[in-house]
């Protein structure tokens, strides 16, 4: 078993990973029991044990299961249309919304979710037959009411988590805010204050242009330290 990549490394469609029985996660396709990377993105090495690949760019694809950020497009007689920063639009039923069985033809929806509206939601089904189907009736779901919403590409959120939370706990100890990640590459940042929020966004930002170097979190902890200091 041989390892041709180390951690953090910025690897190209085609180029060799590994070669022999190793466990792996992302655009990553096998010949003869080698690894090969079949997009531009990040190489993760855990434990000599684990390869995962990060892409660099991409769409976001709905999973049964991820908690997403979208927005209310359009309204129809039993649902509502979502936004979900997919090529696939998405479809919240009344049924998923409202605790208690309604005739939904006799209410006016508009009234419940509007058009523009925010929501966080989960992905209850999805098989590239049919728009993915949300719910928000779970604990944390549902419409957004306060915050700020910032957007990156889908496929950085890992790197806004970071390994074991890490970068995420930094960002809410430092700024005293709390963090709604949506798989979807949207994230919500609420906190107390609005010039707090703001200096979250701006290391999102940076997280999201500076995925592919090194060194990251030292960066970032780096950076919101200077600012605090300029309050």
């Amino acid at each position: 078993m041989t390892i041709y990549v180390r951690s953090k490394q910025v690897v190209i469609p085609g180029e060799p990973l590994a070669r022999g029985r190793y466990e792996y996660q992302g655009p990553i396709y096998t010949v003869r029991q080698r690894l090969y990377s079949k997009v531009i993105g990040i190489v993760e090495v855990e434990d000599k044990k684990k390869i995962t690949l990060i892409p660099l760019k991409g769409k976001y694809m709905p999973r049964e299961g991820d908690v997403v950020i979208g927005k209310i497009v359009d309204i129809g007689l039993t649902g509502w249309t979502v936004d979900i920063n997919s090529p696939y639009k998405a479809v919240l039923p009344v049924s998923e919304v409202l605790s208690r069985p309604t005739d939904a033809v006799k209410l006016d929806l508009s009234k419940i979710l509007d058009i523009g509206d925010l929501i966080v939601a989960k992905i209850l089904a999805f098989d590239y037959t049919r728009d993915p189907l949300l719910t928000i009736k779970e604990s944390k779901l549902g419409k957004i009411t306060k915050g700020t919403l910032v957007e990156i590409t889908p496929v950085k959120i890992p790197r806004v988590i970071g390994k074991k939370g890490s970068m995420i706990n930094l960002l809410k100890s430092m700024l005293n805010v709390e963090l709604v990640i949506g798989k979807n590459g949207r994230i919500l940042v609420v906190g107390d204050d609005p010039l707090m929020e703001a200096w979250a966004v701006m290391a999102i930002k940076k997280i999201e242009r500076e995925a592919h170097i090194p060194g990251l979190t030292n960066r970032i902890k780096k950076f919101l330290s200077k600012v605090k200091r300029g309050k």
